[in-house]
């Protein structure tokens, strides 16, 4: 309820540009690519499409460069599908650990497609013991739901996390109370920012801030939207938003370039359409 929302100090609010436009990245005359930030989306071998449309969005956003880190058996895909997106080959963990001590590479996005192994499971250890920023999607709840303490130790309120309920239940079980309430739960239980999607969704940090979105049309429910919306976020956060923060304007421009598109809306039809909500934002008063 309200009432309890408010008995544990918590500060909600509904999701608009007021919230977050201060920080958002405004493109600068002087800017150059490195300056946007890179933004580096570990893929998978099988469902290679999930990282493709985060990889693609985070660089639709505005980040100076992505980088797709590849099995080689699925190389010649993600090399294929965008020629402005690089791709490094990545079959171990040394070499992701690699890729992850370039300091010019400041935000992560794992669990896209990424498998649900042991494999990815190292991958987050290893991303989460240096000093990045990122998204945390998909595939990582399903690795961790046996151990979300482990992941929980190593979070900071420098990740987001994205899940949807079925998600949520896996990493958090059955939490009681409305869902601005459990998302808050959960966000001070990991230590992270918690992005609950739905048609509300809703964005809870662990210092008790809580944002709900209402700006998502119906279909934005398609496969791939929720890799898009984990791209944009890591967009933003490479050109220098805090992580919640940019969860907040990713979730809602998301909504904004849905609505622009109308019906028959797919997952790469969102990221076509950023650039029409970007430009309705800049120009708001």
């Amino acid at each position: 309820t309200d009432e309890t929302v408010a008995a544990q100090g918590t500060r909600c609010f509904e999701n608009t540009p007021v919230l977050w436009l201060r920080h958002f990245p405004r493109p600068h005359a002087e800017s150059h690519k490195y300056a946007r930030g890179h933004a580096l989306v570990y893929g998978g071998e099988k469902r290679t499409g999930a990282a493709c449309l985060a990889a693609a969005a985070a660089q639709k956003t505005g980040a100076g460069l992505v980088t797709i880190a590849s099995p080689a058996k699925a190389w010649a895909v993600y090399s294929s599908y965008r020629a402005s997106l690089m791709v490094d080959e990545c079959n171990d963990l040394d070499t992701w650990k690699a890729l992850l001590r370039d300091e010019r590479k400041n935000a992560v996005v794992l669990g896209c497609g990424a498998g649900v192994g042991d494999r990815l499971r190292e991958a987050v250890d290893a991303t989460l013991s240096v000093n990045k920023s990122g998204v945390l999607d998909a595939d990582v709840f399903t690795a961790f739901k046996d151990a979300p303490q482990e992941l929980f130790a190593k979070l900071s309120p420098q990740y987001v996390l994205t899940p949807h309920e079925g998600e949520f239940e896996k990493l958090f079980g059955t939490l009681e109370g409305s869902k601005p309430e459990r998302a808050l739960k959960a966000a001070k239980a990991a230590n992270a920012v918690v992005l609950l999607k739905g048609a509300d969704t809703v964005i809870a940090a662990p210092d008790g801030t809580v944002v709900i979105n209402a700006n998502a049309p119906p279909t934005l429910a398609t496969a791939g939207s929720g890799d898009v919306l984990a791209g944009f976020i890591a967009g933003f956060i490479a050109q220098g938003m805090p992580p919640f923060m940019a969860a907040a304007a990713a979730v809602w421009l998301h909504g904004e370039a849905a609505k622009s598109y109308g019906f028959g809306l797919t997952a790469e039809d969102i990221i076509s359409h950023i650039p029409q909500a970007l430009s309705g934002l800049f120009k708001r008063p």
